[in-house]
């Protein structure tokens, strides 16, 4: 996927680059993924996990760029999985 980086549909926020863990099921590299904490998509998962799984999680909006499919990433706090997000530096060039 080339070209500008995508957005995200529930606030409009740019998404970044994260890497998929070592060890995951997906075989891509990396995702677009909502790092916005002001996101509603984000925000409305702690009260949906809570009430459908009884469970104090939440999910962040993720853009898959082989597929272009989209997924919810689940997290456990507003820092989970951040330590992921590629620096701007690296990969492809996005403006």
């Amino acid at each position: 996927m080339s070209g500008p980086v995508p957005t995200c549909p529930h606030c409009g926020s740019r998404l970044k680059k994260w890497r998929v863990p070592e060890g995951a099921t997906w075989s891509e590299e990396f995702f677009f993924v909502c790092f916005d904490d002001e996101c509603p998509y984000y925000l409305e998962g702690w009260g949906w996990m809570l009430q459908e799984y009884a469970q104090k999680a939440s999910y962040r909006y993720a853009l898959n760029p082989t597929t272009g499919g989209s997924l919810a990433l689940p997290v456990w706090s507003a820092s989970a999985i951040k330590e992921l997000i590629i620096d701007e530096g690296e990969g492809d060039d996005h403006e």
